[in-house]
Order: C-alpha cells, then sequence, then structure tokens
C-alpha cells in the first residue's frame, strides 16, 4: 500500500524543526555557559590577605563539555579551588567553633542563567527563524 504524500512531507517538515530546535538549544547552552562563567569570575569572593593567590579562586572557573549519547552538557565548575565552593557558599565552622559567615555567589548566578537560558530559547522557537549558527 503506497503512503499519502502529504504525510511524509509533514513528517520531513517536522524533522526538520526539531532539527533547528535542536541547533538552536546547544548554540544558546554554550552562550549561556560562556556568561555564567564570566559572570562567576566578576562576582566570585577575593581573598585579600594571601598576596600569591590574591583572586585565584575567581580565576578558576571554567566550561567542562561533556557529550552523553548524543547530548551536549556543559557543566561550570572552579578547576582550581573546587573545594572552596561549598565552604563559601554555605558557610562552615571555624578551628576555634565558630561559624563563618555564608557568601552566597553561585545561587543568583545559577538562578540569573537558567531564566536567561529559557527565555532565550523561547524567543527563538516564537520567531521561527532558522535556528542554525
Amino acid at each position: 500500500m503506497a503512503k499519502n504524500n502529504s504525510v511524509l512531507d509533514i513528517n520531513d517538515i517536522l524533522d526538520g524543526y526539531c532539527d533547528d530546535i535542536e541547533s538552536l538549544v546547544k548554540t544558546e547552552v554554550e552562550k549561556i555557559a560562556k556568561e555564567g562563567v564570566k559572570e562567576l569570575k566578576s562576582t566570585s569572593p577575593i581573598n585579600k590577605r594571601r598576596r600569591k593567590k590574591k583572586g585565584s579562586y575567581a580565576k578558576g572557573w571554567k566550561i567542562k563539555k561533556e557529550n552523553k549519547r548524543g547530548e551536549v552538557h556543559f557543566i561550570i565548575h572552579n578547576a582550581t579551588n573546587y573545594q572552596l565552593t561549598h565552604l563559601l557558599e554555605n558557610g562552615h565552622l571555624n578551628r576555634d567553633g565558630s561559624k563563618t559567615k555564608a557568601i552566597v555567589h553561585i545561587a543568583p548566578v545559577a538562578e540569573k542563567i537558567t531564566n536567561e537560558f529559557v527565555k532565550r530559547v523561547e524567543n527563538g522557537i516564537k520567531k521561527g527563524n532558522s535556528y542554525g549558527t
């Protein structure tokens, strides 16, 4: 039995649309990750007491790109002082039993870039233009 040409045309259109959306998401994820790293570098706390390592925590933010089963993941992490992220974000106990104040700097950036990513993808889909590079 022969297939209807209109069904094939619709399937081709939908496949093209899915490819366009996928390329839009991939480009926007990469852009947002770069913006997130840039903002984290500017908003991270700097230890002003230590001369040699002044700003090494802030300079350590990097993007790690992983390909898993056809999906692309961009992970923003601190490559130099990864141990400090949790301690600075949440606060911690000192040796003398006192507690340090939390310096919340990661959560606001994560929330901002997540909202910006959703907004950009929605706008790109609404425009319906060619989503390629």
